[in-house]
């Protein structure tokens, strides 16, 4: 399968308000009622996904791999948070992502990102077994 329809520099954003469940406390990471860093992980997993998804063929997506992250501020339930998702390299199947967290006032994370395309049939014929 062929998937020069991927370009480099694709990017995505998706933005979440701070809700009770999206915090450590609520997601049990620690013990304050902040955003959570798996929260923050997941959103912009997320971005990186729709980043590439619409350049897919039916019926392949990615499946996250690797993440190395820095949660470096904490933001209170009612905050506003975007993650954005921009492709740095291809090789082959494996996609490679430089991911960034923000609120109004400036990044809260960042780090990089692996995905790997999968055939969603195979993929999950291969889990079931």
């Amino acid at each position: 399968m062929d998937f020069e329809h991927i370009k480099i520099g694709s990017t995505h954003a998706v933005e979440v308000e701070v809700s009770p469940a999206l915090t450590a406390l609520a997601m049990g990471s620690g013990q304050l009622s902040v955003y959570a860093t798996p929260a923050m992980v997941a959103l912009m997993e997320q971005a990186a996904m729709l980043a590439v998804q619409p350049m897919l063929p039916q019926g392949y997506g990615t499946v996250g791999v690797e993440l190395q992250v820095q949660h470096t501020r904490a933001l209170p339930v009612g905050a506003y948070v975007q993650a954005r998702a921009t492709l740095r390299a291809i090789d082959g199947k494996r996609l490679e992502f430089d991911v960034e967290a923000c609120d109004a006032q400036g990044a809260i994370g960042e780090g990089k990102h692996v995905r790997y395309i999968v055939d969603n049939e195979r993929f999950m014929s291969k889990v079931k077994k």
